[in-house]
């Protein structure tokens, strides 16, 4: 049974496991961070009340054991040490099985914690990961060559992540036909980065090649990975390079870094020692798997088949779902981003005064902003680079103006902030009132861009802003 052995995948297998988890690591840190702020029992969106509804989006484990935020901090930090012995490659050096089991329980913990994260943990990098972990594990062991079947199944899972997001960019808004999308994208997206700004700046040109250069990639670039090698590495190599210009200019979280990891699994050992002499091209072992690792695997692989079929037809429907799971479990997804670009930035900020009350407004000098740590605010403030941690405060703050901004979740910050709530503020970089409740809060909108070179050199500043409105005026504490 050699040819079900993907001898050529070693380096591949060791990119792909130490990689994924490498981002739960990161994902379990976020969580541990900021879930229970968000949507711990005294969050924004508690999950216990969630729970006792019964509207949690799937299995979870705090279905069966009572959410505490004790036990979802004792779920991020087993999360934290099984993923960091991954990386470690300490599961990888037993039977075959082993990475698999830890990668499952990864795969459970995190899949109990998105499952009622409700909108803060709404976004597809999520199912991505879970996805991943699954695959990953699939790979086995150090003791034995992976599987071909497992190899072709990331493959095909990084084609629906590209081939899904190219697709839906062609079937939504016409500035990804007319080549102008990244006229805008780059001073519109979620959460710039430090170099976002110099990004944006580039002349037209260079911006009309980078949607022609997405279009090749996420359309052309994952049918090359079906294909022998080199093909393959061709393809997988032009989809790594294209993924690194979106981390190097944005902070879309874990998603490019993931697409990066997956896509390694079609980069050939023989290949990569041709390119790169260093390295060598017999890393792994030709020893066979065991029958019953195979038969597990191949069992696995044609689930995965099957729980694949909606998302087939997705990718070719004329309505096609973006980041969509067609079961409980979040396998099989459908993938895609951007498919409409947002042309004008509108920054939600939230001002607070410890002067005046409803009836008596305040002097409008004695507003001060709270300042966020990856959104913008401050004119004068750099952009920072975050991902692949994720800011899920901070994203959902960028979609206010598209969704509506009065947000169940938003409304109930506006209260956190109103009793200086110390959780609540350090999801925050800056509170201007150093832990004191302000008597009145209220909240803004700006339009925002980046300012121009001559704009910078004359003022200093990255951004510019006009059109203030008020979308939410003075409000205090009822008491």
């Amino acid at each position: 049974m050699e040819w079900w052995s993907a001898t050529d995948s070693e380096w591949a297998r060791q990119v792909v496991q130490r990689g994924v988890a490498a981002l739960y690591l990161v994902a379990f840190w976020s969580t541990l961070n900021q879930f229970r702020a968000l949507l711990g029992e005294h969050g924004l969106l508690p999950a216990p009340a969630l729970l006792a509804a019964g509207r949690q989006r799937g299995p979870t484990v705090f279905s069966r054991w009572r959410y505490t935020d004790r036990r979802l901090v004792g779920v991020a930090v087993a999360g934290m040490v099984l993923a960091a012995a991954l990386v470690a490659g300490l599961p990888q050096a037993g039977p075959p099985w082993v990475p698999l089991a830890v990668f499952l329980v990864l795969y459970g913990l995190y899949l109990s914690i998105v499952n009622i994260g409700q909108a803060f943990y709404g976004f597809g990098w999520e199912m991505l990961l879970l996805e991943a972990g699954i695959m990953a594990g699939l790979l086995g062991s150090d003791r034995s060559a992976p599987l071909l079947p497992v190899v072709v199944l990331i493959a095909w899972l990084v084609f629906r992540l590209e081939f899904g997001a190219g697709m839906i960019k062609m079937r939504g808004g016409p500035e990804w036909r007319d080549l102008t999308a990244m006229d805008y994208h780059h001073q519109t997206q979620p959460m710039p980065n430090p170099l976002s700004r110099q990004a944006h700046l580039k002349p037209r040109w260079w911006h009309r090649a980078e949607v022609i250069g997405n279009h090749v990639t996420q359309l052309g670039m994952p049918w090359l990975l079906f294909l022998p090698q080199p093909v393959a590495s061709i393809g997988a190599a032009v989809i790594i390079v294209t993924q690194s210009w979106l981390v190097a200019t944005g902070n879309y979280a874990w998603l490019n870094w993931a697409t990066i990891v997956l896509a390694c699994s079609a980069l050939g050992d023989r290949v990569l020692h041709a390119v790169l002499p260093a390295l060598p091209a017999d890393l792994g072992t030709d020893a066979e798997p065991p029958l019953y690792w195979t038969v597990i695997v191949l069992v696995a692989c044609a689930g995965i088949v099957v729980a694949s079929v909606p998302a087939v037809r997705n990718l070719f429907s004329r309505r096609q779902l973006m980041n969509a799971s067609f079961n409980r479990w979040q396998v099989g997804n459908a993938y895609g981003a951007f498919g409409s670009v947002t042309k004008v930035r509108i920054e939600v900020i939230v001002e607070g005064t410890e002067q005046g009350s409803v009836d008596e407004p305040p002097p409008e000098e004695s507003w001060r902003a709270y300042g966020f740590r990856g959104k913008p605010g401050d004119l004068a403030r750099r952009p920072r680079q975050f991902a692949p941690y994720h800011l899920r405060l901070d994203w959902m703050m960028w979609f206010l103006p598209l969704s509506g901004i009065h947000q169940r979740w938003f409304h109930a910050l506006l209260a956190k902030l109103l009793v200086a709530d110390p959780a609540t503020l350090r999801l925050l970089r800056h509170d201007p009132f150093a832990g004191r409740p302000p008597a009145l809060i209220r909240v803004r909108t700006f339009r925002y861009r980046y300012a121009t070179r001559a704009e910078r050199r004359a003022t200093g500043a990255y951004w510019v802003r006009d059109m203030g409105r008020t979308e939410i005026w003075p409000v205090a504490l009822r008491g």
